[in-house]
């Protein structure tokens, strides 16, 4: 249903023209067979055409459309001889709130339809004849702007699989003509439509955040702080000055103690550390370069993070699991969720930006305890075998094995009987496998969701990396600051896999695989803005630069019939 009526070019699934020419005609029939005939032609004809359109605007649930009027007799579902019903104007006083939602009202028809019900209500005030093609017309704009708004309420406006390769959206797999049928016949329209809102509090929280950024982009936002030297406690400027004012706005510091005019002083000191820490800065309470320019960021841009956020909200399965591992590449961390409480986080060290870690939701299936590494074959021609070339002791070294190919059981060869610089880059088709060990990347332990990417978390030798404030450093997994911690979470109470059992595991340098009880769902996401748990706005930089292209796709204008 997703793919079929979003209203996005390049994931619409187009049909048919519908020709929507106005004639005043009498109504010699009943008014519903009257209208319903004229249904029934525009939907049925020139199926053949690449577009399906009414008055102009492409109808995005093209495929849909017709069987929701094939079910119904292509009686008018919005409309009586009386007039429009009152499900009309519930679905138009719904799409009106939706900028609440960070969408457009006016991507979902609402200027015709508008035009098309004064029209209608003119003539009934007037007492003359109805215009059944513009009654077909009006439902059918009403019908489709039902079935887009709820698809984009549903699972976003924008299916980022256009936008990313490495990004997995998820399907609800919703029957939006169903629940349509059933809104217009139980006459709640506006509550259906919001049943189909992410039901997730982090979704409502950053919709009042939404308003709360909106109201002080239109009170004139905060003041620039101009660039100087760098700012901290004891210093006595103007800037110190513009930054006392310049927290308050956004609650960082408490406004009685920010009226006061004093140097940098302890205050201020702590409201720049609240500060550093909603933008992902070290909290040194020093106003640096980094801090500075986040000072600096315009409210606008503030805003239009915050709506870009909302709708990557739409692409997560409303049901996460009572039990779930959340991790949030941005933000460099990952927490362990149960009955909507963090249980557990931890420092994460996420993929490089032209290694980056990819976005899905799985399942931990099991873990293990003192992994092999199979070393990816990219990483095998691209680092290892220059490494090899340089030094022949490598391999052994590293306690790296070579086997003959990555089929299973091949067979293991002696490195000393390979001439490795007569080995092409193309033509390796070695596998490389590094033994458990502390010499292993993978560390003690590593944790396992099957998916495309083969990605997984996993432990790493490389601690101090964890020090570092952004920790973009893997090749797309995600080590993990507290492995033995997350598996003893994982394995809950099962006394077999206690934390002491598992230590012993660890110290036996014996690979060992561990299967879960339950399969623990595993959502790895992207947010440059959201709301924590104690209810503080929260915003990092887009380290992938997404943020860019999901913005010019929420802009993107409708495609208009006749367009290419």
């Amino acid at each position: 249903m997703r793919a079929i009526i979003k209203g996005t070019p390049g994931i619409l699934i187009l049909l048919g023209l519908l020709a929507c020419t106005p004639a005043e005609l009498p109504v010699e029939q009943p008014y519903s067979e009257t209208v319903g005939s004229r249904l029934r032609a525009k939907i049925e004809s020139d199926r053949g055409l690449s577009q399906f359109s009414c008055r102009q605007e492409i109808l995005c649930g093209s495929s849909v459309i017709p069987a929701f009027y094939q079910r119904r007799g292509f009686a008018p579902a919005w409309n009586r001889e009386e007039g429009p019903l009152p499900q009309a104007d519930s679905l138009i006083g719904t799409i009106r709130e939706s900028a609440r939602e960070g969408l457009n009202q006016y991507d979902y028809h609402l200027y015709t339809i508008e035009l098309l019900l004064s029209d209608r209500r003119e003539k009934h005030a007037a007492k003359t004849p109805i215009d059944p093609e513009k009654e077909a017309d009006l439902d059918l704009l009403l019908t489709d702007a039902f079935l887009l708004f709820g698809s984009h309420l549903l699972a976003g406006r924008v299916n980022p699989e256009t936008l990313h390769t490495d990004w997995v959206a998820y399907n609800p797999g919703t029957d939006l003509a169903a629940l349509l049928e059933s809104a217009l016949a139980g006459d709640n329209v506006a509550t259906t439509l919001r049943s189909l809102l992410p039901p997730h509090p982090g979704y409502a929280e950053l919709q009042n955040a939404l308003m709360r950024y909106r109201d002080l982009a239109q009170t004139g936002g905060w003041p620039n702080i101009p660039a100087e030297s760098t700012l901290r406690k004891g210093d006595r400027s103007e800037s110190v000055d513009l930054l006392r004012e310049r927290l308050p706005i956004t609650g960082d510091m408490d406004l009685s103690v920010a009226e006061e005019s004093s140097p940098f002083d302890e205050a201020l000191e702590t409201a720049v550390r609240r500060f550093q820490r909603r933008h992902g800065l070290a909290d040194d309470g020093v106003v640096g370069r980094d801090t500075l320019a986040a000072l600096n960021v315009p409210v606008e841009e503030r805003v239009r993070q915050i709506v870009l956020n909302m709708e990557r909200w739409r692409w997560i399965p409303h049901d996460m699991g009572n039990r779930h591992i959340l991790v949030n590449i941005p933000d460099y961390k990952m927490s362990v969720v149960e009955n909507s409480e963090i249980r557990m986080d931890m420092r994460i060290i996420v993929g490089k930006d032209y290694t980056a870690t990819p976005v899905f939701s799985g399942s931990i299936k099991y873990l293990e305890v003192n992994p092999y590494w199979n070393i990816p074959h990219s990483i095998s021609v691209e680092e290892i075998l220059p490494k090899i070339r340089k030094d022949p002791a490598y391999l052994e070294n590293q306690k790296i094995r070579v086997f003959e190919n990555w089929r299973e059981n091949a067979p293991e060869i002696d490195p000393a009987t390979v001439d490795w610089n007569e080995v092409e880059d193309r033509g390796f088709s070695f596998k490389l496998r590094q033994d458990p060990g502390p010499l292993n990347p993978l560390g003690r332990v590593k944790f396992i969701f099957p998916n495309k990417f083969a990605v997984y978390l996993h432990d790493t030798p490389a601690r101090g990396l964890f020090q570092n404030p952004t920790r973009g450093f893997s090749h797309g997994c995600i080590r993990v600051e507290k492995p033995l911690n997350l598996a003893v979470t994982l394995l809950g109470d099962d006394i077999r896999h206690s934390r002491e059992k598992i230590l012993e595991a660890i110290e036996s340098g014996v690979r060992e695989t561990i299967p879960l009880r339950e399969p623990m769902p595993v959502h790895i996401l992207y947010w440059t803005a959201w709301v924590d748990e104690g209810g503080t706005i929260q915003f990092r930089k887009d380290i992938y630069a997404r943020d860019n292209p999901l913005e010019m796709a929420l802009k993107e204008s409708p495609p208009v019939a006749g367009e290419s």
